[in-house]
């Protein structure tokens, strides 16, 4: 009697052999907090204040009405920045960004007059006066924006990290989005290629935890974040991105990793924004016992403080460093307010054409 199509296909199952599991590529080694000396650490601790004082000010005048848009403060993810960006080779490593990008400019070693001008819209500005805050821009110093569009920035640092694959110019691309951005689509369609291509990329998750206003316990399915890309075989590695030293001892490590051939990783650093997620946002989705206990348990900068402290560090010394970094800030703002804003004419520059 002849085999029913149910019984031929349960037959076929059976005789067919199973494939073999593919294994998951070779991982990096797991990172080590890095060992900084006190001028080392003094040198990291310098530069997260310089973010901190600049965006406090920032704020500052947006409420006066000098900074127009959408404007977003970096207070609180200091390290991060400083971390990752203190481990990059500034001659042939490359940056991009989502519009949360003042503190990646600063730890770039931007000019801080330039990036507030910016902020200002004035033609001293780093994008002359034509970014704003969400697309701050310098080919120069190979930072990439600076952009409006979610998530848009790690398809271009894919690109990006496409190029210097193809120029073999032995440069790495480090391409930051936050946990919100971690849920579009393109971010997966750029991971695919770039382990097939193998490309020279670290993913950086700025997981601040609330997105735009809520919780990444709420929107996403998969909330430990390092895992997303297991699915393409990229590894995973979740750090403390509070603490300074474990971020730059991560980047030390992936760094590494990726120039020497080995494809993307992705780093999921944990940290937290004091502030809104931007200025408009009042940020009623979290308590201010919640914000307080982070500032009291987890600040990067007051670690940071801690430490050089006992390296000898005396207060009397991070008193004249905050002293002399608000009056950069300060000279900064000066700057931008004194500046002129850009020609009527400047509307009709650095605009792409195409034909079609």
């Amino acid at each position: 009697m002849a085999k029913s199509a149910s019984a031929r296909a349960a037959s076929a199952k059976k005789a067919a052999p199973a494939a073999p599991p593919r294994p998951n590529r070779e991982r990096p080694p797991e990172p080590e907090r890095y060992q900084a000396g006190r001028e080392e650490l003094l040198e990291l601790y310098k530069q997260m204040l310089l973010i901190r004082r600049f965006e406090e000010r920032a704020g500052q005048l947006y409420g006066l009405g000098l900074i127009g848009g959408f404007c977003h403060l970096y207070i609180g993810q200091e390290a991060v920045a400083v971390g990752l960006q203190s481990a990059l080779d500034d001659k042939k490593d490359s940056v991009i960004t989502g519009y949360r990008d003042h503190g990646h400019m600063l730890a770039y070693g931007i000019d801080p007059r330039l990036i507030m001008a910016e902020l200002t819209g004035r033609a001293a500005g780093i994008s002359k006066g034509k970014g704003g805050s969400m697309h701050m821009f310098s080919v120069e110093h190979k930072f990439y924006g600076g952009h409006g569009i979610v998530g848009a920035q790690v398809s271009l640092g894919t690109g990006l990290a496409f190029k210097h694959k193809y120029a073999d110019d032995g440069g790495v691309c480090l391409a930051y989005f936050g946990d919100g951005a971690a849920n579009q689509g393109q971010v997966y369609e750029s991971f695919n290629m770039a382990e097939l291509w193998k490309l020279p990329i670290i993913y950086v998750i700025e997981n601040n935890q609330y997105a735009m206003g809520t919780s990444v316990n709420r929107s996403s399915a998969e909330d430990q974040l390092y895992r997303r890309g297991e699915s393409f075989r990229i590894p995973g590695i979740q750090v403390d991105g509070m603490d300074v030293l474990a971020v730059r001892g991560a980047a030390e490590t992936v760094i590494d990793w990726v120039r020497s051939g080995k494809g993307p990783v992705l780093l999921e650093l944990k940290t937290y924004r004091y502030r809104g997620h931007s200025m408009s946002d009042p940020a009623k989705y979290r308590s201010r016992e919640e914000v307080q206990a982070v500032r009291e348990k987890s600040d990067p900068i007051e670690a940071a403080k801690r430490e050089l402290e006992s390296l000898g560090v005396t207060e009397d010394e991070l008193k004249a460093i905050d002293k002399e970094t608000k009056a950069i800030v300060a000279e900064a703002a000066d700057f931008a307010e004194q500046a002129p804003e850009p020609d009527g004419s400047e509307l009709h520059t650095d605009i792409l054409v195409g034909s079609y």
